[in-house]
Protein backbone atom coordinates (compact mmCIF):
# COMPACT_ATOMS: atom_id res chain seq x y z
CA UNK A 1 0.00 0.00 0.00
CA UNK A 2 1.81 2.84 -0.62
CA UNK A 3 0.93 6.69 0.38
CA UNK A 4 -1.25 7.57 -2.43
CA UNK A 5 -4.03 5.53 -1.36
CA UNK A 6 -3.76 5.90 1.98
CA UNK A 7 -4.38 9.68 1.71
CA UNK A 8 -6.92 8.63 -0.76
CA UNK A 9 -8.46 6.52 2.49
CA UNK A 10 -8.27 9.35 4.83
CA UNK A 11 -9.89 11.89 2.53
CA UNK A 12 -12.77 9.66 1.65
CA UNK A 13 -13.21 8.99 5.30
CA UNK A 14 -13.19 12.50 6.54
CA UNK A 15 -15.39 13.27 3.25
CA UNK A 16 -17.69 10.35 4.23
CA UNK A 17 -18.21 11.34 7.54
CA UNK A 18 -18.62 15.32 6.94
CA UNK A 19 -21.23 13.95 4.98
CA UNK A 20 -22.76 11.74 7.14
CA UNK A 21 -22.59 14.98 9.28
CA UNK A 22 -24.95 17.02 7.29
CA UNK A 23 -27.41 14.28 7.08
CA UNK A 24 -27.60 13.80 10.64
CA UNK A 25 -27.45 17.65 12.17
CA UNK A 26 -30.25 18.77 12.94
CA UNK A 27 -28.64 22.57 13.35
CA UNK A 28 -28.68 24.55 10.22
CA UNK A 29 -25.82 25.60 11.10
CA UNK A 30 -23.92 22.93 12.01
CA UNK A 31 -24.96 20.97 8.44
CA UNK A 32 -23.56 23.98 6.77
CA UNK A 33 -19.65 23.79 8.58
CA UNK A 34 -20.45 19.95 8.10
CA UNK A 35 -21.08 20.71 4.47
CA UNK A 36 -17.65 22.84 4.21
CA UNK A 37 -15.86 19.95 5.66
CA UNK A 38 -17.37 17.82 2.91
CA UNK A 39 -16.75 20.30 -0.06
CA UNK A 40 -12.90 20.41 1.38
CA UNK A 41 -12.42 17.05 1.44
CA UNK A 42 -13.79 16.78 -2.20
CA UNK A 43 -11.60 19.45 -3.15
CA UNK A 44 -8.52 16.92 -1.78
CA UNK A 45 -9.20 14.32 -3.80
CA UNK A 46 -9.22 16.19 -6.81
CA UNK A 47 -6.10 17.27 -6.00
CA UNK A 48 -5.01 13.92 -4.93
CA UNK A 49 -6.27 12.59 -8.32
CA UNK A 50 -4.34 15.27 -10.37
CA UNK A 51 -7.13 17.72 -11.07
CA UNK A 52 -5.53 20.86 -9.95
CA UNK A 53 -8.05 23.23 -11.52
CA UNK A 54 -10.86 21.31 -10.46
CA UNK A 55 -9.49 21.04 -6.67
CA UNK A 56 -8.81 24.85 -7.28
CA UNK A 57 -11.97 26.02 -8.29
CA UNK A 58 -13.85 23.52 -5.98
CA UNK A 59 -11.94 25.67 -3.10
CA UNK A 60 -12.24 28.91 -4.75
CA UNK A 61 -16.06 28.69 -5.58
CA UNK A 62 -17.73 26.52 -3.39
CA UNK A 63 -15.49 26.37 -0.19
CA UNK A 64 -14.85 30.25 -0.41
CA UNK A 65 -17.24 31.94 -2.05
CA UNK A 66 -20.74 29.74 -1.50
CA UNK A 67 -20.46 28.29 1.61
CA UNK A 68 -19.47 31.46 3.50
CA UNK A 69 -22.14 33.35 2.51
CA UNK A 70 -23.99 30.23 2.74
CA UNK A 71 -23.60 30.34 6.78
CA UNK A 72 -24.16 34.25 6.69
CA UNK A 73 -27.16 34.14 5.03
CA UNK A 74 -28.07 31.35 7.99
CA UNK A 75 -27.00 33.21 10.51
CA UNK A 76 -28.73 36.20 9.87
CA UNK A 77 -32.24 34.46 8.81
CA UNK A 78 -31.52 31.47 11.88
CA UNK A 79 -35.24 32.41 13.31
CA UNK A 80 -37.42 30.85 10.86
CA UNK A 81 -38.99 27.45 11.38
CA UNK A 82 -36.03 25.89 9.72
CA UNK A 83 -33.73 26.93 12.29
CA UNK A 84 -34.06 23.04 13.52
CA UNK A 85 -34.64 20.54 11.44
CA UNK A 86 -37.24 17.73 12.30
CA UNK A 87 -36.47 14.34 9.84
CA UNK A 88 -39.52 11.93 9.98
CA UNK A 89 -38.68 8.20 9.54
CA UNK A 90 -40.24 8.12 6.12
CA UNK A 91 -37.76 10.94 5.05
CA UNK A 92 -35.00 8.61 6.39
CA UNK A 93 -35.97 5.30 4.58
CA UNK A 94 -36.47 6.85 1.21
CA UNK A 95 -32.89 8.71 1.78
CA UNK A 96 -31.40 5.82 3.28
CA UNK A 97 -32.63 3.88 -0.17
CA UNK A 98 -31.63 6.55 -2.43
CA UNK A 99 -27.81 6.35 -0.97
CA UNK A 100 -27.57 2.85 -0.56
CA UNK A 101 -28.84 2.69 -4.72
CA UNK A 102 -26.32 5.19 -5.32
CA UNK A 103 -23.45 3.29 -3.40
CA UNK A 104 -23.94 0.09 -5.37
CA UNK A 105 -24.11 1.77 -8.73
CA UNK A 106 -20.98 3.72 -7.90
CA UNK A 107 -19.09 0.63 -6.43
CA UNK A 108 -20.27 -1.08 -9.55
CA UNK A 109 -19.06 1.23 -11.70
CA UNK A 110 -15.32 1.48 -10.02
CA UNK A 111 -15.04 -2.25 -9.78
CA UNK A 112 -15.71 -2.65 -13.67
CA UNK A 113 -13.34 0.29 -14.32
CA UNK A 114 -10.82 -1.42 -12.12
CA UNK A 115 -11.38 -4.76 -13.58
CA UNK A 116 -11.25 -4.05 -17.14
CA UNK A 117 -7.49 -3.06 -16.84
CA UNK A 118 -7.88 -0.02 -19.03
CA UNK A 119 -5.79 3.00 -18.36
CA UNK A 120 -5.53 6.16 -20.48
CA UNK A 121 -2.05 6.22 -23.28
CA UNK A 122 -2.90 10.52 -23.34
CA UNK A 123 -1.99 12.43 -20.15
CA UNK A 124 -4.67 14.20 -18.51
CA UNK A 125 -4.39 17.80 -19.43
CA UNK A 126 -2.91 20.20 -17.18
CA UNK A 127 -4.50 24.06 -15.66
CA UNK A 128 -2.43 25.57 -18.98
CA UNK A 129 -4.95 24.50 -21.72
CA UNK A 130 -7.82 25.36 -19.71
CA UNK A 131 -6.35 28.61 -19.00
CA UNK A 132 -5.30 29.35 -21.98
CA UNK A 133 -9.00 28.30 -24.20
CA UNK A 134 -10.90 30.20 -21.17
CA UNK A 135 -8.59 33.67 -21.73
CA UNK A 136 -9.18 32.98 -25.58
CA UNK A 137 -5.86 32.47 -26.69
CA UNK A 138 -6.62 28.69 -28.30
CA UNK A 139 -9.98 27.83 -29.55
CA UNK A 140 -9.62 30.81 -32.48
CA UNK A 141 -9.90 33.76 -30.47
CA UNK A 142 -13.21 33.01 -28.66
CA UNK A 143 -13.01 34.16 -24.71
CA UNK A 144 -15.29 32.83 -22.62
CA UNK A 145 -13.73 35.49 -19.73
CA UNK A 146 -16.84 38.04 -20.15
CA UNK A 147 -19.59 35.83 -19.87
CA UNK A 148 -17.70 33.76 -16.75
CA UNK A 149 -17.69 37.75 -15.15
CA UNK A 150 -21.07 38.62 -16.42
CA UNK A 151 -22.69 35.13 -14.43
CA UNK A 152 -20.21 36.13 -11.41
CA UNK A 153 -21.24 39.80 -10.45
CA UNK A 154 -24.89 38.39 -11.12
CA UNK A 155 -24.35 35.80 -8.66
CA UNK A 156 -23.02 38.69 -6.20
CA UNK A 157 -26.14 41.31 -7.28
CA UNK A 158 -28.32 38.51 -6.25
CA UNK A 159 -26.86 37.44 -2.47
CA UNK A 160 -26.37 41.05 -2.20
CA UNK A 161 -30.22 41.62 -2.63
CA UNK A 162 -31.63 38.09 -0.87
CA UNK A 163 -29.31 39.46 2.11
CA UNK A 164 -31.11 42.87 2.13
CA UNK A 165 -34.44 41.54 1.47
CA UNK A 166 -33.77 39.35 4.53
CA UNK A 167 -33.15 41.77 6.82
CA UNK A 168 -35.32 44.69 6.03
CA UNK A 169 -37.97 41.57 6.58
CA UNK A 170 -36.40 41.62 10.08
CA UNK A 171 -36.29 45.27 10.68
CA UNK A 172 -40.59 45.48 9.50
CA UNK A 173 -40.90 42.61 11.54
CA UNK A 174 -38.97 44.68 14.75
CA UNK A 175 -40.98 47.69 13.71
CA UNK A 176 -44.30 46.10 14.16
CA UNK A 177 -43.75 44.57 16.92
CA UNK A 178 -42.43 47.65 18.66
CA UNK A 179 -45.40 49.75 17.41
CA UNK A 180 -47.53 47.15 19.40
CA UNK A 181 -45.67 47.49 22.50
CA UNK A 182 -46.08 51.34 22.16
CA UNK A 183 -49.61 51.17 21.55
CA UNK A 184 -50.17 48.58 24.54
CA UNK A 185 -47.84 51.34 26.53
CA UNK A 186 -50.35 54.35 25.70
CA UNK A 187 -53.02 51.80 26.81
CA UNK A 188 -52.02 50.73 30.25
CA UNK A 189 -51.00 55.00 30.83
CA UNK A 190 -54.51 55.76 29.71
CA UNK A 191 -56.12 53.31 32.01
CA UNK A 192 -54.05 54.64 35.23
CA UNK A 193 -54.75 58.42 33.96
CA UNK A 194 -51.44 59.41 32.91
CA UNK A 195 -50.99 62.16 30.08
CA UNK A 196 -48.19 61.75 27.55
Amino acid sequence: MNLTVVLFAMLAAVTAASAVGVAASRSVVRAAVWLLFTLIGVAGVYFLLGAEFLGAAQLIVYVGGTMVLMVFGVMITNQGPFAVLRTKPVEWAVGGVLAGGLFVLLATASLNFVSSGKTPDDPLPGISPIGLSFLGVEDGGKSYLLPFEVVSVHLLVVLVAAAYLARAKRRVNQVASGKEQGTNKEDTRQEQGVTP
